[in-house]
């Protein structure tokens, strides 16, 4: 059965932004088609769609490279991400389903309940679905999809600290579902807003190199319909 190319672009993805491909490192058609037990072709297909994302580059000589984004790159993205949100956000004040507002909400429970606790890295999980599912309330796919985009990038270029009080941080997600629900845009672009310039100063630029991860590659298998991978 012939996998598909997104499930390949996935687990690259995937693996880049955990730091598995080292910035600038080779990507080589045979080796990425070994460590996923696929053949050449998807993989060509998912170096293309990784390439228009930004995360691949093809270089002369070289051929597919782990993209290597500057200083000022990375800080750009975080402002688009500042100015999308909350604009996702004014949105599923007015697109948003009923279905949506009960993710939510057991989201924000979930993670007030968490954040009581004091588990980070739960924490961390359900920020993730809470902001991806915001988005999807956007009812605009094509921001929903940038937003991913942006998330899957920041989280490459940057290590985020966890916040000093993240039952704050659960109660500005509250604060923006209610005003969702109430269909309320503008504050629940204002909140937002206000929230994603506070998750700022968290980030920290993560660029370097890990030494034995191209070997970890080199001698590892992936296949890529593994049960654990998602998207």
């Amino acid at each position: 059965m012939r996998i598909p190319a997104h499930s390949v672009c996935t687990a690259i993805r995937d693996d880049i932004v955990a730091g598995v491909y080292e910035r600038g490192g080779r990507l080589t058609e045979e080796l990425l088609a070994r460590r996923y037990g696929v053949s050449r072709v998807p993989v060509r297909e998912a170096l293309r769609t990784l390439e228009a994302e930004g995360f691949v580059v093809t270089r002369r000589h070289a051929g597919a490279c782990v993209a290597e984004p500057t200083e000022q790159e990375a800080a750009d993205l975080l402002e688009m991400r500042t100015l999308l949100e909350p604009l996702g956000a004014a949105r599923a004040a007015q697109r948003r389903t009923e279905a949506h507002l009960k993710v939510l909400r057991g989201l924000v429970r979930l993670g007030q309940e968490r954040a009581r606790r004091g588990n980070s890295e739960d924490l961390r999980s359900l920020g993730g679905w809470f902001h991806e599912t915001l988005a999807q309330s956007s009812g605009s796919p094509a921001l929903a999809s940038m937003l991913t985009q942006l998330r899957h990038k920041i989280a490459w270029m940057y290590a985020v600290e966890a916040p000093v009080n993240p039952a704050e941080s659960w109660t500005e997600h509250g604060a923006i579902v209610d005003a969702v629900a109430r269909g309320d845009g503008e504050r629940a672009r204002a909140i937002t807003a206000l929230h994603a310039e506070r998750a700022i100063s968290a980030h920290r630029l993560r660029f370097g190199s890990g030494g034995d991860r191209a070997e970890r590659v080199r001698n590892s298998q992936h296949p890529v319909n593994m049960p654990s991978l998602r998207h």
